[in-house]
């Protein structure tokens, strides 16, 4: 269920952090709760959706819900500090007050998938729009068959959420597998591509419903490795990502083909996007 606190969609309300995690250098999570506890109790989300972070005088930028939705008063939010806004939100330490749109979009299948295996892959910083749907099904774990993430990235000291993967990886029928373009000193995970570890993934889960988040190069080759093992491309979902302004469909920044990633995603079925990610520059 998708509950927005407020009438005014456009109307950012007040949220304050209440805690800053630095996951790596320049990847840091902030930690809100929505000042009103009228908008905290009426505030519901699912795995998936995101929303817009208001920086007072400086501007607002989409970012992913990563917590659970089972404690929506505390709203995670991983960020990559890369531009205006988000320098600034690095900025922000507990007790700092910024404003907060949301939810928007359309999340994970999380529903349509229980009872069925999981495949989570995703690249880089680009595992912060599943790990809501992870932490979704390892809290749920008997309602899901076996659950496998696999998270590349080009370097080991590039990988966030260490804590969360050694977390997860100590759940019932839970497999993580990593893999790393470049070795460091240290590293024990795969050396390679993300594709490179499917081969070690539970074959049960390889069939079941996979939902991938990261640059579009790999989830191409990724849905594409999937079919040629046997899964059905009605099984592959997939997070897009793309400049969104205002979460609503009006100013077109997210247009998709006909889609607005805002409103119709940031989740597609893999089989609706497929021939426009194979247009280079689209």
């Amino acid at each position: 269920m998708t509950k927005t606190p407020s009438s005014n969609p456009y109307l950012p309300l007040a949220a304050e952090v209440v805690e800053r995690i630095d996951e790596a250098p320049g990847i840091f999570t902030l930690r809100l709760r929505l000042r009103d506890p009228k908008a905290r109790a009426a505030y519901q989300f699912q795995p998936g959706q995101f929303n817009m972070l208001y920086l007072f005088g400086i501007g607002e930028v989409a970012i992913s819900i990563v917590s659970d939705p089972k404690d929506p008063e505390i709203i995670d939010h991983t960020i990559r500090a890369v531009g205006r806004v988000t320098k600034g939100l690095v900025r922000l330490g507990p007790g700092a007050t910024l404003g907060l749109r949301g939810p928007f979009g359309r999340g994970w299948p999380v529903a349509e998938a229980k009872g069925k295996g999981l495949l989570m892959v995703t690249g880089g910083v680009g595992c912060a729009p599943t790990a809501s749907a992870i932490q979704y099904a390892i809290q749920r774990r008997e309602d899901y068959g076996p659950l496998a993430i696999a998270h590349g990235v080009k370097r080991p000291s590039e990988l966030i959420y260490t804590e969360r993967f050694r977390s997860w990886e100590s759940a019932p029928q839970t497999q993580v597998l990593l893999a790393a373009g470049h070795a460091e000193p240290g590293w024990q995970g795969k050396v390679g591509l993300v594709t490179e570890v499917l081969d070690d993934v539970a074959p049960e889960a390889l069939q079941g419903i996979a939902m991938m988040c990261g640059p579009e190069v790999m989830l191409q080759a990724v849905a594409e490795n999937l079919m040629e093992r046997g899964a059905a491309i009605e099984n592959i979902y997939v997070s897009m990502e793309r400049n969104m302004q205002c979460a609503l469909g009006h100013c077109g920044n997210c247009q998709f083909g006909k889609e607005f990633l805002c409103k119709d995603g940031p989740v597609f079925p893999y089989a609706k996007v497929q021939k426009l990610l194979s247009v280079k520059g689209y």
